[in-house]
C-alpha cells in the first residue's frame, strides 16, 4: 500500500494545502507545515522537499505572489520543518512527532517574523524593532501553533491508521 499508493497521497495533500490556502481561513491556520513534516516523516528525501513548495507555488499563483525576500522566510521555514521530520523520521513515536511539530511552528514564527523585520518598513531596524516584531506577531503564531497541531494530527494521524489497517489487511489475506 505504502510505495504504491504515495503519489495519491502526495497528490491530495497538495490539493490541501492549495484548497486551504485558497479559500477563506483564519490567518496562519494552514495544512503546510503538517504537509512538510508528512514528507519528512514518510516520504523520500526528495519527495519530501518537493511536496511542500509544490503545494506552496500551486497556491501562490491563486493568491497572489509577494516580496521574493520573505517569500524566501517562508519557504525556508517549511522546508527545515522537511528537516525536522526527516530526524524524527528515525525516532518516530507521538511525543517526537508533538515535538517536532511545535518547533516547526516555532522556527515558522521566528524565520518569518524576523524577515518582516529585516526586510520590511513596520519596524526600526534594532534590537527593540526586532523585539516588537515577534510581540506583534505572537496572536499570529497562535493560529500557526493551534494550525499546525491540528493538522499535523488529522494528516499524520490518518497515515498511522492507515498504515495500521494495510498491514492488518495483508496480513488476513496471508492467511
Amino acid at each position: 500500500m505504502f510505495s504504491s499508493n504515495i503519489m495519491v497521497i502526495a497528490i491530495l495533500l497538495i490539493l490541501l494545502g492549495v484548497i486551504s490556502r485558497i479559500f477563506p481561513h483564519p490567518a496562519n491556520f494552514a495544512p503546510i507545515a503538517a504537509i512538510a513534516l508528512f514528507g519528512g516523516l514518510y516520504l523520500s528525501k526528495k519527495m519530501a522537499f518537493i511536496l511542500p513548495m509544490a503545494a506552496m507555488l500551486v497556491s501562490d499563483i491563486f493568491v497572489g505572489f509577494y516580496s521574493w525576500k520573505m517569500m524566501l522566510a517562508v519557504y525556508t521555514s517549511f522546508l527545515l520543518v522537511v528537516g525536522i521530520g526527516i530526524l524524527v523520521k528515525q525516532h518516530k513515536t507521538f511525543g517526537n512527532v508533538l515535538i517536532g511539530t511545535l518547533l516547526g511552528s516555532v522556527l515558522f514564527f521566528l524565520i518569518t517574523n524576523g524577515a518582516v523585520w529585516a526586510f520590511g518598513t513596520m519596524y526600526s531596524h534594532s534590537f527593540g524593532g526586532l523585539m516588537q516584531s515577534y510581540l506583534m506577531g505572537i496572536p499570529f503564531f497562535k493560529n500557526t501553533l493551534l494550525g499546525d497541531l491540528f493538522y499535523t494530527g488529522v494528516i499524520v494521524g490518518s497515515m498511522e491508521v492507515l498504515m495500521i489497517y494495510s498491514k492488518k489487511l495483508v496480513a488476513r489475506q496471508s492467511i
